[in-house]
């Protein structure tokens, strides 16, 4: 008899728990479906700078010792990319009169080929040295980008340790790809859940099985503010904030944990980083149409961890706009590669010139 009682106490309990959980869930959930009354000020708007729907914007955020990583990364976009692309750099104001000349420079040497604006940073006037710690240095400040930049439609946000293999256009046409709810387009963070972060280690929700990375992210901030994107920021940071690890990419994780449908997914190949090949190689869509948009996240652009990502940063760093982008580009990056074959990202070293070698009309085995 006193058995048959615990497990009717046990059945009982047990029940409760299920109960409350499934109610914690559901509140959690609540809580980020629609806007709080969380209200977020930043800073005035930049206005003037509009972009008709159809233009290539490509954003990204710098600071601190970003200024040659950004402008290797403007320039592989300018060296592949066939339409007029429209660069939005905003960076904290030691490095804005760097960027500026700089970017004048090869603005007057491409004959106005491309147009720029190097805004300042703008935070929320509430915490703002809070969010611009926040992870990297000032990356928090994508978080802000439909709000700060309200008469721009739509762009391409990437984070400064990433360069194009492809021209911007091939990035862009996803946006066409959206339904009418889709907001934004990410890659996954993992491809392997063996190996995955979010999935093992992660204390917040996030996207999916694996979570997103948010390195290279378009953004259509016309809907995202309609959805009051950044109405959302503030309230999941303050919940989760002694829970992230990755600072606004955690965050990002958090409102499309919620809001699924909101997001489209692009395979690895336009957000290719040392994950995908350190081990052995998991991004199969890199392999079959080679990698798009390589990603040295974790500082591997600049150190010999993974050879191959250096060795790929530091030939488009040397590559001077105007150059011949075979001889001054392909080749040195293709003897590079040889002589790196033996490491483990450089066993596939082909998927990092697939793309190069279609831009550049060589021959290749399409098998």
């Amino acid at each position: 008899m006193r058995l048959y009682v615990y497990l009717n106490v046990a059945v009982i309990v047990s029940i409760f728990l299920i109960i409350f959980y499934l109610y914690s869930t559901k509140q959690i959930g609540n809580q980020f479906e629609s806007p709080s009354e969380w209200t977020v000020a930043v800073e005035k708007p930049t206005e003037g700078l509009f972009y008709k729907k159809d233009d290539l914007v490509v954003a990204v955020v710098a600071c601190g010792d970003r200024l040659a990583e950004t402008l290797t990364l403007v320039k592989s976009a300018l060296m592949f990319s066939k339409e007029k692309l429209n660069f939005i750099i905003v960076a904290e104001d030691s490095l804005i009169e760097s960027f500026t000349e700089k970017l004048g420079e090869w603005q007057s040497f491409l004959n106005n080929g491309f147009s720029f604006k190097v805004l300042p940073l703008k935070f929320p006037k509430k915490d703002g040295g809070e969010w611009k710690k926040l992870f990297k240095p000032c990356a928090a400040q994508r978080l802000f980008l439909p709000d700060i930049l309200p008469d721009v439609d739509s762009l391409l946000y990437m984070d400064t340790d990433s360069l194009f293999l492809t021209p911007v256009e091939s990035v862009w046409a996803y946006f066409q790809k959206f339904n009418r709810s889709q907001m934004a387009a990410l890659a996954f963070e993992h491809e392997d859940p063996n190996v995955g972060w979010y999935n093992r280690f992660a204390k917040h929700p996030y996207y999916g099985n694996l979570g997103v990375n948010s390195g290279v992210m378009l953004m259509n901030l016309t809907r995202m503010r309609i959805f009051k994107w950044t109405e959302y920021v503030v309230p999941i940071y303050k919940k989760f904030k002694l829970h992230i690890t990755w600072g606004d990419q955690d965050i990002i994780n958090i409102i499309f944990h919620y809001h699924p449908g909101k997001l489209y997914i692009y395979s690895c190949r336009y957000n290719y980083r040392p994950d995908h090949c350190m081990y052995t190689s998991i991004c199969k869509p890199a392999e079959k149409d080679g990698v798009a948009v390589i990603h040295g996240s974790r500082g591997f652009f600049h150190s010999e961890k993974q050879p191959v990502f250096k060795a790929i940063y530091n030939v488009f760093e040397a590559f001077q706009i105007g150059g011949d982008i075979y001889k001054d580009f392909y080749q040195p990056l293709e003897a590079y590669l040889d002589v790196l074959e033996n490491t483990n990202c450089g066993k596939i070293k082909d998927i990092f010139v697939k793309n190069l070698r279609r831009f550049l009309d060589l021959d290749f085995d399409n098998t």
